[in-house]
């Protein structure tokens, strides 16, 4: 498992329009990707109705986590659309 914490780079956090991104992004993939908020539990980051329910503000830190052999590029991908402020 391959794990990168990142924070939140969005104005407002991870709503509807950068959390669906984030979510199509994460399904398309094909690998199996969890997103966990500080201490809690990891959801799948595929899903858009368990990454909303993080509610997930602005410069809050993240951990995403997957395996597979492009585990590095898909966690790149991810982590570069979390960091980037989609309110902007």
């Amino acid at each position: 498992m391959v794990e990168r914490t990142v924070l939140i780079g969005s104005t407002h956090g991870l709503h509807a329009r950068p959390a669906k991104l984030f979510t199509k992004a994460a399904a398309a993939t094909g690998s199996p990707v969890t997103l966990q908020k500080g201490d809690g539990k990891p959801v799948n980051a595929a899903s858009i109705l368990g990454v909303i329910a993080l509610g997930i503000n602005h410069g809050d830190s993240v951990t995403l986590a997957t395996d597979g052999d492009n585990a590095e590029t898909v966690l790149d991908a991810l982590a570069e659309l979390l960091l980037t402020d989609h309110d902007a």
